[in-house]
């Protein structure tokens, strides 16, 4: 396998900024691609070790490219997570003023987090999308846009000035971003885990929901995402992804996966893998009776029951 990691280019993209910010960055070819599909197909043919794409977002939740990539296709499998704050600068070609821009430009999921902003000092602005911000960049370099929203970093790679900078409707927004590779052995848990998975419910039925749910409540395990995709199979039918606090293996996660594979028309398992919010030292403890000691207490119990050892 090439010693290389796809990530969301073209260069100066905030998926480069937060891919750089990991250690093991450093020892690979960083390989820009122009779409996440592209990114992450990259992985599955065998182009690159991994892919480095953001999948969420702290003021619209998931990103549904990466999400549905994920959902569909062959199967990968995330390894690691980065958060990064995101504030955004509006890069110009130099000599542009506030009064001559007429179109802006930038990756959708830019667009909920500069919306007021936009409103406010750009209201008569045009919208037009791009593959990613540091695309939009280059498309206003290349005379096709008067504008992008962007990382302050990018101006310099695209001859731009930042005409303004900090730009954000939310304060403290976020990003998070996953590495993907080909399915392998999971790391070792680390303290402070989640796992990720999609779920396809067996029929539409009132409370279905709430039985996938109740596998997770029922083992004192907290969801940190949760997400419906349309399943391409018409109206209505819809597939699950979700974010869960623990590690496949924990006992508490590894019987809540059993109960789900088992109701479950179909689970996909998108890997177990370090947080990036907390550090293990700062993990919650389990909730009573949901530690794994507590699982093989109850386990004990029930074979001396069944051994008449009771």
């Amino acid at each position: 396998m090439p010693a290389s990691y796809a990530y969301l280019g073209p260069e100066g993209t905030f998926t480069e900024a937060a891919l750089r910010t990991l250690p093991e960055a450093a020892t690979r070819e960083l390989i820009p691609y122009v779409s996440v599909q592209s990114a992450l197909d990259a992985v599955r043919v065998g182009e690159a070790e991994a892919a480095f794409v953001p999948i969420e977002n702290s003021v619209e939740g998931g990103i549904t490219t990466t999400l549905d990539e994920l959902v569909a296709g062959a199967p990968l499998m995330i390894y690691r997570e980065v958060l990064l704050s995101i504030t955004f600068a509006l890069l110009v070609r130099p000599g542009t003023k506030l009064s001559d821009i007429k179109t802006v430009s930038a990756h959708p999921a830019a667009q909920p987090q500069v919306r007021n902003w936009l409103r406010s000092n750009l209201p008569h602005a045009h919208w037009e999308s791009a593959a990613s911000n540091a695309d939009a960049a280059r498309l206003v370099q290349e005379g096709q846009y008067d504008a992008a929203f962007a990382g302050e970093f990018a101006a310099a790679l695209y001859g731009l000035e930042a005409l303004e900078t900090g730009i954000h409707d939310a304060e403290n927004a976020q990003t998070r971003f996953v590495l993907v590779g080909r399915p392998a052995r999971p790391a070792a848990p680390s303290g402070a885990d989640k796992t990720s998975v999609v779920l396809w419910q067996r029929d539409d039925h009132p409370g279905g929901l709430r039985d996938l749910l109740g596998e997770f409540a029922t083992r004192g395990i907290n969801l940190m995402l949760l997400q419906s995709r349309p399943t391409g199979a018409g109206i209505g039918n819809y597939c699950f992804c979700i974010d869960a606090e623990g590690h496949i293996s924990d006992r508490r996660v590894a019987e809540a996966l059993m109960g789900l594979k088992r109701i479950c028309l179909e689970v996909r398992f998108l890997g177990s893998y370090p947080r990036a919010d907390i550090k293990p030292g700062d993990a919650e403890r389990p909730r009573l009776g949901t530690s794994d000691e507590a699982f093989v207490s109850a386990a004990d119990w029930v074979a001396r029951c069944q051994d008449g050892r009771f």
